[in-house]
């Protein structure tokens, strides 16, 4: 069967549900090649009695007899030693083979001989399964595998090319879409049984004249697909019926006989052909076999039924994308590929919450498969020569040039002073306390110079007295015996100064936050979440309650609350609220609030639940890009689309105070609002970003808001009261924090400034820090100390070239390099920089930027409180697996290895100093980690 002939080229997507191939001739005009006149087969296999398999459409009607003979999808089934078909077992392998030699012969067919050829594989596939591939080529009659990689030329036979590097060459070789070199793509291809995405980097042109792109990261969701989407269909198909044709419709669902089988397989062919049409128009009929009148599914059918699946879709995307170490905005481009994809709110839903508008074609299922063909160019024409025998210059590859600036060296690690010096009034620091020593006196004749007591020096530390009356010589006329007593006085004085010494240096000298003794996990608790898999999980944690909610079938979220003590469940209740799309929980003291968003001309909303019984107290409609700032006594509602802030008591959701956003010379009121933070809040447990778990802990309730108009003022929460204001402060995209009393703003800009501003007086800011050049911007402010901000300057986009800097008061700024920082969290005293790429690293850094511990220690890490650390092994996950854990104390920086939590929805966890909650596949998870 195998051949060879000049410029003929064949590029093969063999799929989880279906097989495409695409034939280039010579010319290099491509079309799908038919098989059973279809562009596009199916992936499935059927064994007849006599043992030989049949593959593609074929196979699907031979499964109508007999389904127990057929393998709908042999491509998940490559990890398994054998797969019984009927009565006999056949391997991976065989099936695969089966497959590809019905392409084969198709292709045959076409043009005579099998000509040169790609065949595309999931980028996650191991050497393991890639074998399995190759075995199946050479059973099939193919040439060997031949795999291309950059490190050298590509063998003779038939190549092998991940799927995802084919769809990135189709984005720019065939739609001629830019990515630059270093740029990047995101391919997220939904095909009819799984779902896979990737992020490829563009490496340039390669000496062996193939483009460079690399997988960076890349995941899935094995169990989600097209599929799914139909199954889904199918039970909104049963709804539509209802009780007049329930008996047809059972014997549908649950066939006993070939022709109810036959009805069957018709029926899942109706709805698959109605969900195809429904990406092209708003209403589709579907022909239930033994029902005379036709059921019309609409486009609001389909999307109300994939929603729920595809918010899992674009969580594990959006997980992807930051696996690779950036944020959806830095992608050059987001390409849609596989049958699925076509669905329009598959693009609708990634371009809302990524903010990126996706590219997909009419055809998406052809991306892949023509893409491969570029592993495989066409053999340029040589130019005629001007004379005979002139020599004839050879084809060259032309590799792109570099874009933007040349790279330039990284600096080492080390501490620089920043060059420019404050040019604002700075307040000084406070001298350090130090020993005041008086010159020793001789004492009486015959003695050695006397150290008399102890007592509080200048900065209240021991100062000792040596002269004075401690050290005079006794008048002639005392008897001795009354020195000897004056002396065990002045002895006894000293003992007591010097306990009352040793108590204040042990407690100026103690360790705030000492080891919390970690242990291993033990599993606390579990509680069930409903009978069925829930489709999303969120738990929160507070003080010594936890929190864990999930959406029931009629929408509504069901809360159930747990002692964080004993892991007993104290109540069960569901919200009177029902929402399409519930994003989380967030625990107060005394309450808990459960979070919906809006979709579309939906809005969202908020509803507040009883921490002690459950009850629902009451609940708030919340449009378009609003938020919320809670508290245990007041919720402050940042209404954008009326321009005001509102204040809501948290008892029974009234409205307590309202006041107007500040307006711009135009009447835009855009604000942007933010909490005032204490450093008893910067000292608790803390989210993976270093948001504090209980923001309000300490100090009153502030916040501060930022208007249109550039002004900043500090309200008062309880009662809305304006308790300061300044004019010029900042821009609404410009980095903002406020922490204490005083308030941080640094310019989004190059050349920016560092400004502090007193929270508690009209003076004007303290410079802290000036960026070096225009080339250097902010990101990542946060308070790090007493009057001291932190920050990543990033460098012209050059992520290694990346600082960080802390600049205190009074104080030369300190700045350090840590190379691809992209995140600081807070530790105490200490820093801890996150980095996203090439994966999830953390490490620990001393107030002058010296490296402590978890130097570019894989996965993430989460502040336990100011000198202990939760470290989880990789990033956080929708999707249920395992996550080792580790607990690490600043003051050592060793490791603590907890252990691992099983099978856990890790995006949903949330934590304090003793336990863990997590969502689980089914249920939910309490474990405790530390030891007591």
């Amino acid at each position: 069967m195998a051949g060879q002939h000049d410029g003929f080229a064949l590029g093969v997507d063999l799929g989880t549900s279906n097989t495409v191939a695409v034939l280039r001739w010579p010319d290099g005009r491509t079309r799908p090649l038919l098989m059973d006149g279809q562009p596009v087969s199916p992936s499935g296999v059927y064994a007849d009695p006599d043992g030989a398999l049949h593959a593609g459409w074929d196979a699907r009607r031979l499964a109508q007899a007999d389904p127990a003979r057929f393998e709908p999808n042999p491509k998940r089934r490559v990890d398994e030693p054998a797969v019984v078909l009927g009565d006999r077992s056949y391997r991976p392998t065989d099936l695969l083979a089966a497959v590809l030699a019905a392409v084969g012969r198709a292709a045959v067919n076409t043009v005579g001989f099998l000509p040169p050829a790609v065949l595309t594989f999931p980028a996650a596939w191991d050497a393991t399964r890639r074998q399995v591939l190759a075995d199946a080529l050479l059973q099939a009659g193919w040439p060997p595998a031949a795999e291309h990689t950059l490190a050298g030329p590509t063998p003779p036979g038939t190549r092998l090319l991940r799927e995802p590097v084919a769809a990135a060459r189709y984005y720019t070789q065939v739609l001629h879409r830019p990515v630059p070199v270093g740029g990047a793509i995101a391919v997220f291809d939904f095909g009819g049984g799984t779902l896979d995405v990737a992020v490829l980097r563009n490496e340039g042109a390669d000496p062996w004249g193939d483009s460079g792109f690399s997988v960076v990261a890349d995941g899935g969701l094995p169990d989600l697909g097209g599929l799914d989407l139909d199954a889904a269909l199918m039970r909104r198909v049963g709804e539509l019926l209802g009780e007049r044709h329930a008996a047809q419709w059972a014997r549908l669902i649950g066939p006993s006989d070939p022709a109810q089988r036959r009805d069957q397989v018709r029926l899942w062919d109706e709805v698959r052909g109605a969900k195809e049409t429904l990406s092209r128009s708003t209403v589709a009929p579907v022909a239930v076999p033994g029902v005379p009148e036709a059921v019309q599914l609409t486009r609001a059918d389909v999307e109300r039924a994939a929603a729920p699946l595809l918010q899992r879709a674009v969580d594990r995307a959006r997980e992807v994308i930051a696996a690779a170490g950036l944020s959806p905005d830095q992608l050059a481009g987001l390409f849609l590929v596989g049958g699925s994809s076509r669905i329009p709110l598959v693009a609708r839903m990634l371009h809302a919450e990524l903010g990126v508008a996706p590219t997909v074609l009419d055809q998406p299922e052809l991306p892949v498969a023509e893409g491969a063909l570029t592993d495989l160019p066409l053999r340029r024409q040589l130019p005629t020569p001007a004379y005979a025998g002139a020599p004839v210059a050879p084809p060259v590859s032309p590799v792109p040039p570099p874009i933007g600036p040349p790279p330039v060296p990284s600096s080492p690690a080390s501490t620089m002073p920043s060059s420019p010096a404050p040019t604002a009034p700075t307040v000084p620091s406070s001298p350090g306390p130090t020993a005041h020593t008086v010159p020793s006196q001789p004492g009486p004749p015959g003695w050695p110079p006397h150290a008399g007591p102890t007592v509080p020096g200048p900065a209240g530390l021991p100062r000792t007295l040596v002269g004075g009356n401690a050290g005079t010589p006794p008048p002639p006329s005392t008897p001795r015996s009354s020195w000897r007593r004056v002396r065990w006085v002045a002895l006894g004085a000293v003992l007591a100064l010097a306990g009352v010494v040793t108590a204040a240096t042990l407690y100026l000298t103690r360790d705030r936050y000492p080891d919390l003794e970690f242990g291993s996990l033990r599993e606390l608790a579990r509680h069930q979440a409903g009978p069925e898999r829930p489709r999303g999980m969120w738990t929160a944690v507070l003080d010594d309650r936890a929190y864990l909610g999930y959406p029931l079938p009629d929408n509504r979220l069901e809360v159930v609350a747990v002692d964080a003590g004993t892991g007993d469940q104290l109540w069960r209740k569901p919200t009177n609220l029902t929402a399409d799309r519930w994003t989380g929980l967030v625990a107060v003291p005394g309450a808990v609030a459960v979070l919906a968003d809006g979709s579309g001309s939906t809005p969202g909303a908020v509803a507040v639940l009883d921490g002690s019984s459950g009850a629902q107290r009451w609940q708030r409609s919340i449009r378009g890009d609003d938020d919320v700032h809670l508290s245990g006594d007041i919720a402050v509602l940042v209404d954008r689309t009326a321009g005001q802030l509102v204040g809501l008591r948290m008892g029974d959701g009234t409205e307590k105070w309202n006041t107007p956003s500040p307006r711009d010379q135009s009447g835009g009121f855009r604000t942007a609002v933010r909490p005032v933070g204490s450093d008893k809040a910067a000292s608790g447990p803390a989210f993976l970003d270093g948001t504090p778990r209980d923001p309000w802990a300490g100090k009153g309730r502030r916040l501060v808001q930022i208007g249109a108009d550039r002004s900043a003022r500090l309200l008062d929460m309880a009662t809305g009261a304006v308790l300061r204001e300044w004019g010029n402060v900042a821009d609404l995209d410009d980095l903002v924090v406020a922490h204490e009393d005083r308030l941080y703003v640094a310019g989004n800009e190059g050349g920016f400034q560092l400004l502090a501003y007193d929270l508690g007086s009209d003076a004007a800011p303290v410079v802290l820090y000036r960026a070096d050049n225009d080339q250097h911007r902010p990101k990542g402010l946060v308070a790090c100390g007493e009057r001291r901000a932190c920050l990543v300057q990033v460098q012209s986009g050059d992520a290694e070239r990346t600082e960080v800097v802390a600049a205190t008061e009074g104080e030369t700024a300190v700045r350090w390099s840590a190379p691809g920082t992209t995140a600081l969290v807070p530790l105490g005293e200490h820093m801890l920089t996150q980095r996203e790429y090439p994966k999830p690293t953390v490490t620990l850094y001393d107030a002058a930027g010296k490296p402590l511990a978890l130097r570019d220690r894989p996965g993430v890490a989460a502040r336990l409180d100011a000198g202990n650390l939760l470290v989880f092994a990789e990033a956080p996950s929708t999707v249920a697996d395992n996550r080792s854990v580790a607990g690490v104390w600043a003051g050592s920086g060793e490791f603590d290895e907890l252990g691992e939590l099983r099978d856990v929805r890790s995006a949903s966890c949330s934590w304090n100093t003793r336990l863990i909650a997590c969502g689980a596949d089914k249920d939910f998870v309490l474990y405790r980690f530390i030891d007591g």
